[in-house]
């Protein structure tokens, strides 16, 4: 039976997305799925995988078409969580696709990779 796995992202600087990524969501190496130009992170709680890193040549794509989500419960998280990453090496973008009164921040990874923190409050599906 076909199973979803995990994201990968392409990244040119493995060691530095290593200490990146295991920073900013709290995650571990995993050793036994380990190589040259692969890391597998998972839960520090042992509850699974949850992201990949796999070494990259080819540049992050200004406007991708996927992208990862992280979610924060309250504006005030949204804020602390966005201040803690850019602390962490990720920078803000000048997104040109915000939508007026935007749920959503637009920063990227230091590989450049794109993601977004969404305060879940103020989300389409969250309370009006």
């Amino acid at each position: 039976m076909l199973r979803l796995g995990f994201p990968v992202l392409g990244v040119t600087d493995l060691p530095r997305a290593v200490s990146f990524w295991t920073s900013a969501l709290n995650l571990v190496p995993v050793s036994e799925w380990e190589s040259p130009g692969w890391r597998t992170l998972e839960h520090a709680d042992g509850s699974g995988r949850a992201l990949a890193l796999m070494r990259s040549s080819s540049p992050a794509e200004a406007h991708p078409r996927l992208h990862l989500d992280l979610l924060t419960d309250t504006t005030e998280e949204q804020n602390a969580e966005v201040e803690r990453l850019v602390e962490l090496g990720a920078v803000r973008v000048d997104w040109d696709l915000y939508p007026p009164n935007p749920d959503f921040v637009v920063l990227a990874d230091p590989d450049g990779n794109i993601f977004c923190v969404v305060d879940l409050s103020r989300a389409p599906s969250g309370p009006s």
